[in-house]
């Protein structure tokens, strides 16, 4: 027979179980939420500043290691990408 202590203990468990993976998941790096009027722009932002990223090298939000990596993006006006110079270029629509 299961008594109380015993179903107490079994929740608490699953309770610190569920808290646990919330707080795993939490924890990573995600892509910064979608804006209005905004266009993804390769190549343009500074090192630990991007929004996200293409491939190789970043994973997301903030964790880009180089100054304009052309593989992340930052979010940017609408229509000003291509105007944006750096060292190293222009910033691109598409991931280089």
């Amino acid at each position: 027979m299961i008594n109380k202590t015993e179903i107490t203990a079994a929740t608490l468990a699953a309770a610190f179980a569920s808290a646990i993976t919330l707080l795993a998941s939490s924890a990573s790096a995600g892509p910064v939420a979608e804006k209005p009027s905004v266009d993804k722009c390769y190549g343009v932002a500074l090192a630990g500043h991007n929004d996200c990223a293409a491939g190789a090298g970043t994973t997301c939000a903030g964790t880009s290691k180089v100054d304009y990596q052309p593989n992340s993006w930052k979010y940017v006006t609408k229509g000003t990408c291509e105007s944006i110079g750096t060292p190293k270029g222009h910033g691109t629509l598409t991931a280089q």
